[in-house]
């Protein structure tokens, strides 16, 4: 009795310093140096206090600490952590965020590829009205503005994976009933809840670029990035037109649900968490297991080092502050104001153009809807090439500025090499608009929508950058906060385009939005560049980034 009694004994102990062994490694401490006896009451005499210097740089520090205020605060071991995402390999963060790309793209695709086939699904499913035929196509992008208010806060809670691959499936499933609707309420249903689905990308996307890469390398993943939503409507009524001429409007949706199931398993096979503040929870969940298996040990005073010195909270308190956060940054924040208003603009824009352009090839040049269609081509090169030249501009002038900035860099040095790409929007819209409206050789048009290609992916990519250096630990929310407005513009200047038109031509409207580009965007853009420091001190979040970063590069 007494041997069996002594190897109880035994294995427990011996269970004890496994635990304690595991603990150690993942604290990145000797637990010899933590205790004076191999028992578990002595593991909460000692806290891993961690000093947060930044983006990827952190000094740990051991200190004993006593009575009531002893813990543990998780953090990286150290910072080259090959668990913190700022540390994968470049070949898995480029996987990770081509693959992010890919949804992106996908739910783009699915925004536009409708536009040439409206005629026809106006025709089956009887919709007459005008305003109901341009909702076709702009109910899907009126879900973009409502998904990311609460898509993007609920990744800064459960993770990016997690939210992006539900909504995804969520996209995929009333995507495909779309080709099933009998009747305009379910057509419209379907598209709206697709469009929920599709708007997860958007949210959680610069987020996570923002997870993946520190300020000064981020800028060509972002270029990359900015590319996929507005590429999508560029090419999406190439293959919608041909598909809207040789076969019956269903196969938009179908086709387009057959690609998203691809990159969807791209997706489970590919993707991997990278929100930090998520990755540390579950490593300290782990260090809680751990400790439960040590009887008598105390795990309730294990935080991380995003909820070291934060109030006690319930998860519903949590949860409503995180999707509230959106709303709190858009009135307080003048940085996401202004361009969000500016962004808003120049989505809406695209979506005048994708919607206008069947109806100038088809009415003022008497073109089949299948050759159209290719005219997107233009607008897609225009893209295109704006984010080869900015991929490499900003990265590139970014580091220039930091250093002579004595290797501190800021967010205004984002928008240096965007400036002159923007003024590619007014001067398309002036050429594509007067060229239609004196019936001029079809490469006319094509031009002017090329260089509106070409200045709002310059918009994109700049503004895009700047938010998420200004607020990265935020930044799906704040990007949230910008993609509602613009999913707003998106949704609304379709509607109400075909009556300017009318009523004024081809001429006179994109004269108008024009004045509106060079009146608001180009010096909005030069204002921020002259006085962004003193409008971002005016914001604790934008401000406290900054601290981080510069003591990010000092430490480095």
């Amino acid at each position: 009795m007494a041997d069996h009694v002594e190897q109880q004994d035994q294995a427990q102990a011996q269970a004890q310093a496994q635990a304690q062994d595991q603990i150690a490694t993942l604290l990145d401490v000797d637990y010899r140096h933590l205790r004076t006896q191999p028992s578990a009451d002595n593991v909460s005499e000692i806290g891993t206090i961690v000093d947060v210097d930044g983006e990827g740089s952190k000094k740990d520090k051991e200190k004993e600490i006593d009575g009531a205020s002893d813990h543990i605060v998780v953090d990286w071991d150290g910072p080259d952590d090959p668990q913190n995402p700022k540390n994968f390999p470049e070949s898995k963060k480029w996987m990770i965020a081509m693959t992010m790309s890919l949804f992106t793209l996908m739910s783009a695709l699915a925004s536009s590829m409708v536009a040439p086939a409206a005629s026809q699904i106006a025709e089956d499913l009887n919709i007459t009205a005008t305003v109901e035929i341009a909702m076709t196509l702009s109910i899907y992008v009126l879900a973009y503005a409502v998904g990311p208010l609460f898509l993007g806060p609920l990744s800064e809670v459960y993770g990016r994976v997690i939210v992006l691959q539900l909504a995804n499936m969520t996209f995929l499933v009333f995507n495909l009933v779309c080709g099933f609707a009998t009747n305009k309420g379910e057509f419209m249903a379907f598209r709206f809840l697709s469009g929920l689905g599709g708007s997860a990308p958007l949210s959680v996307g610069g987020g996570m670029l923002s997870d993946l890469w520190n300020a000064d390398k981020r800028g060509k993943a972002i270029s990359v990035y900015s590319l996929a939503p507005l590429l999508g409507p560029a090419i999406g009524p190439i293959a919608g037109g041909f598909i809207a001429q040789y076969s019956k409007w269903q196969w938009v949706f179908w086709s387009i649900t057959v690609a998203n199931g691809v990159v969807q398993v791209l997706g489970f096979l590919l993707m991997r968490e990278t929100y930090a503040p998520v990755l540390l929870k579950r490593k300290a969940k782990k260090i809680r297991g751990l400790l439960d298996a040590e009887k008598g040990a105390s795990t309730d005073k294990i935080k991380t080092i995003y909820e070291e010195g934060q109030p006690e909270e319930s998860w519903r308190e949590f949860l409503v502050r995180s999707l509230v956060r959106p709303f709190v940054l858009f009135v307080e924040e003048p940085i996401i104001q202004l361009f969000g208003v500016y962004m808003a603009f120049v989505y809406g824009v695209i979506y005048i153009v994708l919607t206008t352009l069947p109806d100038i090839y088809t009415n003022v040049y008497d073109e089949p809807i299948g050759i159209v269609g290719l005219h997107y081509i233009s607008l897609g090169i225009g893209l295109i090439a704006a984010a080869q030249t900015n991929s490499i501009l900003i990265d590139r002038s970014y580091r220039k500025l930091t250093e002579r900035n004595g290797g501190v860099g800021i967010p205004e040095f984002r928008l240096i090499p965007i400036i002159p790409g923007t003024l590619g929007l007014p001067f398309g819209l002036l050429i594509g608009g007067w060229t239609a409206a004196n019936h001029t050789h079809w490469i006319g048009p094509d031009i002017g929508f090329f260089l509106i290609g070409y200045g709002s992916a310059s918009v994109f990519q700049g503004l895009q950058a700047y938010i998420i250096d200004s607020f990265s630990r935020f930044a799906a929310s704040a990007l949230a906060a910008v993609s509602c407005f613009r999913s707003l513009a998106g949704f609304g200047f379709p509607l109400f385009a075909p009556y300017m038109y009318s009523a004024l031509g081809y001429g006179k409207g994109d004269t108008i939005l024009a004045a509106f580009c060079l009146g608001v965007g180009t010096p909005a853009l030069i204002l921020f560049w002259l006085y962004g420091e003193k409008i971002r001190g005016m914001s604790k979040r934008a401000r406290a980034t900054v601290q981080a970063t510069k003591a990010a590069t000092k430490a480095a």
